[in-house]
């Protein structure tokens, strides 16, 4: 499996979840907050182009600007904003390396709140220390033990890893 946008969300998250999803393992569809996200995405930014699939990497969505190319992520909240920026610098990333400059907006509706993400040096060196250890996480015969943290109690994953 390709590192992907999702893999360095989850990453920021749980690194099981990394490994979950590599293997195709995918999260309760029915959880309330997988469907609220669904939602959400679909209602919200309506006159701009949405779902844009770009090689291995898809943007919720482009957001008009005559100056500058800006690519939206579209969170229900910002209780993720780091793994949500993270995600973003490496569609970024990914434009970076097909010669197209671009800036990014992490987009909370419910919060009606922006966040500007510029991609650097930095963070492209950091972008590289995940993706290897992605790689490290996805070629394991089997999944990192559960750790607990803060994001567990609402993981569509939790029966998956507390059953």
């Amino acid at each position: 499996m390709e590192v992907n946008g999702t893999l360095i969300w989850y990453y920021n998250i749980c690194k099981r979840e990394v490994w979950l999803m590599s293997r195709n393992i995918v999260p309760d569809q029915n959880d309330e907050n997988i469907d609220f996200g669904r939602f959400l995405h679909e209602q919200t930014y309506k006159r701009n182009k949405k779902e844009i699939a770009f090689g291995n990497v898809k943007f919720d969505v482009i957001l008009n600007t005559k100056e500058k190319l800006v690519i939206g992520e579209t969170k229900k909240t910002s209780k993720y904003s780091q793994a949500s920026k993270w995600q973003l610098l490496y569609y970024l990333k990914v434009l970076k390396d097909a010669g197209i400059d671009a800036e990014g907006a992490l987009l909370y509706p419910e919060e009606k709140k922006r966040t500007e993400v510029i991609l650097n040096e930095e963070t492209l060196q950091e972008l590289e220390v995940m993706k290897n250890s992605i790689v490290d996480i996805i070629q394991k015969e089997i999944p990192p033990k559960v750790e607990k943290c803060k994001f567990c109690h609402n993981c569509g994953y939790n029966e998956y890893c507390y059953s």
